[in-house]
């Protein structure tokens, strides 16, 4: 058996067990009575709506679901739109949010009022990993060579990212203010895509972009650019062995998590949360599901309800240290 086959083995058991303790999930005290809602902070066409869109696909596809599941785009203000349309139907188990991690932003920066902690979590599905990445022949050869450039001038190198305050933005703030530079002071261009960020790097008008480590694969793997750093607490496998970690290289953090859940209104009941947390169990156990993840090189850290709560405490201290680091945090 291959390692990727003995990986896929592994996960489906460990996942399989983790939703034994509802042996009888078929028959739960709670069953969707009308169509499903997925609702996605992000347009249509990205690999967020590929994953969406595979979850909704995987419920109907093996019957866990027995109503209609549609998958509804709600892209803008940085996922804003999105938990303002969840809150509008509390109680109701049939309107699932697949969030991302930038659902914190709105509410630490004042944009909206609604705090995570009103929704209910139901399950951590997947981590996609940030790095830091300069063109293939940069002189900066190392996170301890952009240190020492900044540390003689914040302002002398241009830094690209898909959104300002975003996770792959706040990574690179922790990761510089680690070793007491002021991340404030780094000169940041936006762009709309991580591919534009990418695109710009290797054709010379920038000097780093921090993105998505799949975003920037491509252009690694081509011999265009070079990752300095992959944001985890240690090295990733398959084409990121050999890119060390931040630790690895005297910086004394981790970095944020870019990571993928789902969260249901507020207000679900017991049987309703246990509903869709088995749901969410049988869906990261199959095939379909591992194997994009795998072409995608992505990380599956599955969590339930509960641990998934104590995982979003932690991100969400850390993301709040970081905006208010860059004067973001209201």
């Amino acid at each position: 058996m291959s390692s990727a086959r003995t990986r896929l083995a592994v996960v489906a058991l460990a996942v399989l067990a983790a939703s034994l303790p509802n042996a009888a999930w078929s028959q739960s005290a709670w069953r969707p009575e009308k169509a499903v809602e997925i609702i996605l902070p992000t347009a249509a066409g990205g690999l967020n709506d590929q994953m969406a869109r595979l979850v909704q696909s995987i419920l109907q596809d093996r019957k866990i679901v027995t109503t209609p599941v549609v998958v509804m785009n709600k892209a803008g203000g940085n996922q804003t739109l999105a938990a303002v349309y969840l809150r509008q139907h509390p109680g109701d188990p049939h309107y699932l949010l697949y969030s991302t991690s930038s659902i914190f932003t709105g509410q630490i920066t004042g944009l909206i009022q609604q705090h995570y902690s009103d929704l209910t979590p139901i399950a951590l599905l997947l981590v996609e990993r940030t790095a830091i990445t300069v063109a293939a022949d940069s002189p900066i050869k190392s996170m301890r060579d952009l240190a020492e450039r900044l540390a003689a001038n914040p302002e002398s190198l241009a830094f690209g990212m898909a959104t300002r305050g975003g996770t792959n933005h706040l990574g690179l703030a922790q990761a510089v203010k680690s070793v007491g530079i002021d991340p404030r002071r780094l000169k940041t261009v936006v762009f709309k895509t991580n591919v534009e960020s990418m695109t710009a790097l290797v054709g010379g008008h920038l000097h780093v972009v921090t993105t998505s480590a799949t975003a920037a694969l491509p252009w690694v793997q081509k011999g265009q650019a070079r990752m300095l750093a992959i944001l985890a607490p240690q090295r990733q496998p398959g084409p990121f062995t050999h890119v060390p970690t931040l630790r690895e290289q005297g910086f004394d953090v981790a970095g944020v998590t870019n990571w993928r859940g789902m969260f249901g209104a507020r207000g679900l009941t017991p049987a309703q949360s246990a509903f869709w947390e088995d749901a969410m169990a049988r869906i990261v156990a199959t095939a379909e599901w591992n194997k994009p993840l795998e072409q995608n090189h992505l990380g599956q850290n599955f969590l339930r309800g509960r641990e998934f709560a104590k995982f979003l405490e932690i991100e969400y201290q850390a993301s709040k240290t970081a905006l208010t680091d860059l004067e973001f945090a209201k």
